[in-house]
């Protein structure tokens, strides 16, 4: 389980692959990035890079599109 981390904390070494393989689960479980990063008390930007620097595959952003309008 990805535990809360202090904001600004720096993580490496062990740890920061430890982190990134918990990130990673959570992701491909189909958690968005956004609710990771309000799990462990990250930012969407470190969760994002961590799970980049990581090898994810990263989902293309989801929710409501414009539909184009139809011209009478």
């Amino acid at each position: 389980m990805v535990e809360t981390l202090k904001k600004g904390v720096r993580v490496t070494g062990p740890q920061r692959d430890k982190l990134a393989a918990d990130l990673r689960r959570k992701y491909d479980g189909g958690k968005s990035i956004r609710t990771i990063a309000q799990e462990t008390g990250r930012s969407y930007g470190f969760v994002h890079r961590l799970l980049s620097e990581s090898g994810v595959r990263l989902r293309s952003r989801g929710g409501a599109t414009r539909a184009k309008k139809v011209r009478a």
